[in-house]
């Protein structure tokens, strides 16, 4: 299986304005780049591990903008603008402070990722006095180095569990446009993205089918989904993916699994193939594991019967248990052993989770001018009349977003949803996440 790895680039261009603005681009070495945001945005009397902090914050963003090509599958020219309202402080032409140079040569190929993820992680910041973000505060991070935390801890306290990959390649590509169309035949890692891409944004858009087994190969199966994608998106239905496919999927990869935000869904498990498995049991071990491991962790959030289990590639006691539990609930043998029809269920029933977990505020923005219907709407008694999040709430949501296959009395027939329905916000997250013992600001009324 091909690997597919994130690489620094020699050079990045940067658009000298907003991103539609009239205004130059200039290419400049990424070094240079980091060091002239660097040197632009933090102090260099700051102490070591503050700017090792927001040096990393600052590689981490333009990567992810460079990774997810955001402006270049937009139809633009460059990688990154030099507008804060969209990204990072660049001054072209200025010098460098002289410390801040010496780390940025240190650590100009590290960057921050979330664990088990690939991409690099969008990691926003602002100064933290006139302006405060959800990401970095520069001045927090000085004031935490002037405590003694160290530039991991600062991190960590900012953005919670991420890792740092230490010297990652560079090459000189600025696009990830293989350079020549992929069809019939071809093979390769490009391939391995193109497949993996098509198989999420299919999540998103059933009409897409699924390619069964991620193999780097371009075969019939993949010539089939690519045409689908072209046909959805009005593009040549020629099952050639030239530039035109090739940045469309890209935008739409992005997009679905929101990689060019903070709080991305990430991308993971490159080599897995969504066929089933020969038969996973106790003692079984290895990235298909992980899979299943990962899809059952997600399971148990919504899914009280499910227990929770770690995702080590190792299928213990505690992972047969979750697959019994996970058997039991979707009303298959109780065997602990992962055959195909449990392999498919569980998959079908994470995909529909992931399918309805909505995180990004961009795609489902908050609305201003219509009744708040609460999370407390889709359950029954107290909660209802209360307004308020409680273990009720919390039940419902989980139960409300599984149904068994074939099961016609699961709790999401239950008539109290139509409340949700009622409400031109169905689907809308409210911008902010609902924890036990959150209240409703507004009206307690149900909306009948």
């Amino acid at each position: 299986m091909p690997t597919v790895i994130p690489y620094v680039p020699q050079q990045i261009t940067v658009h000298l304005g907003p991103p539609s603005a009239d205004a130059a681009n200039v290419t400049v070495p990424f070094v240079d780049y980091v060091k002239n945001v660097a040197s632009s945005e933090i102090y260099p009397t700051w102490d070591e591990s503050a700017l090792r902090a927001n040096i990393l914050a600052i590689v981490s963003y333009a990567l992810n903008r460079v990774y997810t090509e955001f402006y270049r599958s937009r139809g633009y020219d460059f990688d990154i603008t030099n507008s804060t309202a969209y990204d990072q402080f660049f001054v072209n032409g200025r010098s460098y402070f002289e410390n801040i140079s010496r780390l940025v040569d240190e650590i100009f190929n590290d960057y921050l990722r979330r664990p088990g993820f690939v991409e690099p992680l969008a990691a926003k910041f602002c100064n933290g006095t006139t302006v405060t973000c959800e990401g970095l505060s520069q001045w927090g991070s000085q004031n935490l180095a002037q405590q003694g935390y160290n530039s991991d801890q600062i991190l960590r306290s900012y953005y919670g569990n991420i890792e740092t990959v230490l010297n990652a390649p560079i090459r000189g590509i600025m696009s990830s446009y293989p350079g020549t169309p992929l069809q019939r035949g071809s093979s390769g890692p490009n391939v391995v993205v193109l497949q993996v891409a098509l198989n999420r944004i299919s999540q998103n858009y059933p009409a897409i089918p699924k390619i069964a087994n991620v193999d780097g190969i371009f075969g019939s199966r993949t010539e089939a989904t690519v045409r689908a994608f072209q046909r959805i998106f009005g593009l040549t239905d020629d099952g050639i993916v030239g530039p035109a496919t090739w940045y469309a999927i890209v935008r739409l990869y992005t997009a679905v699994l929101s990689l060019s935000e903070l709080r991305s869904q990430g991308q993971q498990f490159y080599a897995i193939s969504l066929s089933a498995p020969n038969g996973l049991q106790e003692g079984s071990t290895g990235d298909k594991v992980r899979h299943l491991q990962y899809m059952l962790s997600v399971l148990s959030t919504y899914i009280p019967s499910i227990p929770p289990v770690s995702v080590d590639g190792i299928f213990g006691l505690a992972t047969r248990a979750a697959v019994i539990a996970a058997q039991r609930r979707f009303g298959l043998p109780e065997t602990g052993i992962v055959d195909a029809a449990t392999w498919d269920e569980i998959y079908d029933q994470f995909s529909g989770i992931e399918n309805t977990t909505l995180r990004s505020r961009e795609t489902f923005p908050v609305s201003n001018t219509t009744p708040a219907t609460t999370a407390a709407a889709v359950s029954t008694g107290s909660a209802v009349q209360t307004g308020s999040f409680t273990n009720v709430s919390r039940r419902a949501i989980r139960t409300a977003s599984v149904t068994p296959r074939g099961n016609t009395s699961a709790p999401n027939t239950d008539p109290s949803i139509n409340l949700y329905k009622r409400s031109s916000t169905l689907t809308q997250f409210p911008g902010f996440d609902l924890r036990l013992g959150m209240q409703d600001p507004i009206s307690q009324e149900v909306v009948r």
